[in-house]
């Protein structure tokens, strides 16, 4: 009987596609050069879904972006610019998302000549660290990239209210926007994003994310602007924001849609400001109030009361004992990440607890915890789902070490 010996060869180039589609990028690359048969089917768009081509923009390269294209590549990192950008708007021009984070040597005016009409293609656009960058950049942004959902923009420390004033008026389809470290945008900026000054602009109405991290000059009333525009945000982060405090949570809590909160090193919140939180119509799934040294027991009554939803909780180096402990535990079900670090007053006690209930923890921060002991530690590893232990400085003594 005949016996046709099959080998790889023989594949469909249907199915190499779908082998290839496995590969990392790198490996992506190099199965186009083994014959023309693997090249054909490693060139279908299929095989390079979602991949950002990484690139350094050095010198002229005629076949860079016809190549790109017919893989069907839609999304580019820049790691160094030393040509023009409108180089990359012309060569791709259905790009989705553009990655210039960390081009320090890219300025107004080199965006300026790559932004000259529509991309309505451009979807993510991030300029991080782009420290040149000033509003006048924001304004070609808020012309010509309408569909823009994601806009980053930490460390651009050039950035001010006008420039938010002009996103607001510009980009009503942006879902996400990073202001980290954006050190001149105070609260009239923020007013803007949340469309309250509707005469000039509309504002960023569909905002989901806001990042908001160590802008400095931000006081309570741009989360009272936040808490009324911006009614579909579900990730805010406030941390090292030193200007708010516990009368802006009253306004936070109002906002039902908000899923994660972060005021790590807000150092002006405390117990009464997660009583404002608790009390609210909150469902929060993520807080963080790391470093808040004004928090302690009391808040742990409060999260309990009123935040029980939560399955992310960090509490690191705020003034927490086994009592706050015990106060909060009984009702935390669906608890699954707990950051405790550098809670010194926490013992094996403590431990103890969290372990008889708090079942469904997949991961515990126990860094710096220098009270606990092996008793304490051997409890938590008997947690069923525990996943992620992380205990820095914990040191045991000679007498507890495991022989």
């Amino acid at each position: 009987m005949f016996q046709m010996e099959t080998h790889i060869s023989c594949l469909f180039p249907e199915i190499l596609a779908i082998i290839f589609c496995y590969l990392d990028v790198k490996d992506k690359g190099r199965v186009a050069q083994v014959c023309a048969a693997w090249r054909d089917a490693s060139y279908h768009k299929s095989v390079w879904r979602g991949v950002e081509a990484k690139l350094h923009l050095r010198r002229a390269n005629p076949s860079l972006f016809p190549s790109l294209q017919t893989r069907g590549i839609k999304k580019v990192q820049i790691l160094s610019l030393r040509r023009s950008l409108s180089y990359v708007i012309q060569g791709m021009p259905h790009i989705e998302s553009l990655n210039l984070c960390g081009c320090f040597n890219l300025t107004d005016n080199g965006l300026g000549h790559a932004f000259v009409q529509d991309i309505p293609s451009l979807r993510v656009l991030n300029l991080s660290l782009c420290k040149q960058i000033t509003d006048s950049s924001l304004g070609r942004i808020a012309q010509y990239l309408k569909n823009l959902e994601v806009l980053e923009l930490g460390g651009c420390s050039n950035i001010t209210n006008t420039g938010l004033l002009l996103i607001a008026w510009g980009l009503h389809r942006l879902k996400s926007l990073n202001l980290r470290s954006c050190r001149h945008v105070s609260d009239v900026g923020i007013g803007h994003l949340s469309g309250m000054t509707r005469s000039a602009a509309e504002g960023c109405l569909s905002l989901e994310k806001l990042t908001l991290q160590d802008c400095q000059k931000l006081t309570d009333l741009s989360l009272k602007h936040v808490s009324k525009g911006l009614n579909k945000l579900k990730v805010l982060n406030l941390s090292f924001c030193g200007g708010i405090s516990d009368a802006g949570m009253i306004h936070l809590s109002q906002m039902s849609q908000l899923c994660s909160l972060n005021l790590r090193s807000c150092d002006n919140i405390s117990d009464t400001g997660i009583m404002h939180l608790a009390m609210g119509s909150l469902r929060l799934s993520g807080l963080d109030v790391s470093f808040c040294d004004k928090i302690g027991d009391q808040s742990l009554a409060y999260i309990a009361q009123g935040l029980y939803q939560l399955k992310s909780l960090s509490l690191c180096s705020c003034h927490i004992s086994d009592d706050g402990i015990n106060r909060m535990v009984r009702q935390m079900h669906e608890l699954k990440t707990l950051n405790i670090g550098q809670c010194v007053r926490i013992t094996d006690k403590g431990l103890e607890l969290i372990a008889d209930h708090l079942t469904q923890l997949t991961g515990i921060d126990l860094y710096g915890c220098t009270k606990i002991t092996k008793r304490g530690l051997e409890r938590i590893t008997q947690l069923p789902c525990l996943k992620v232990l992380n205990l820095g400085l914990w040191q045991m003594t000679e007498s507890e070490r495991v022989r």
